[in-house]
């Protein structure tokens, strides 16, 4: 079932989303962390994230 209201739509895109992994344990992160909550690693990437229309 699509979200049809543009602003319920952009905070479930952030939630889902934006978030860091880490490269060693594959863990999610927040956006905002600098190293993994789990493992210590400062190898962290963004997720990998395409918008659907």
């Amino acid at each position: 079932m699509p979200i049809l209201d543009p602003v319920k739509k952009s905070i479930a895109q952030k939630a889902r989303l934006h978030m860091k992994i880490c490269r060693d344990c594959g863990v999610r992160n927040a956006a905002t962390s600098t190293k993994c909550r789990k493992c210590h690693s400062k190898n962290l990437r963004w997720k990998k994230r395409e918008l659907v229309k």
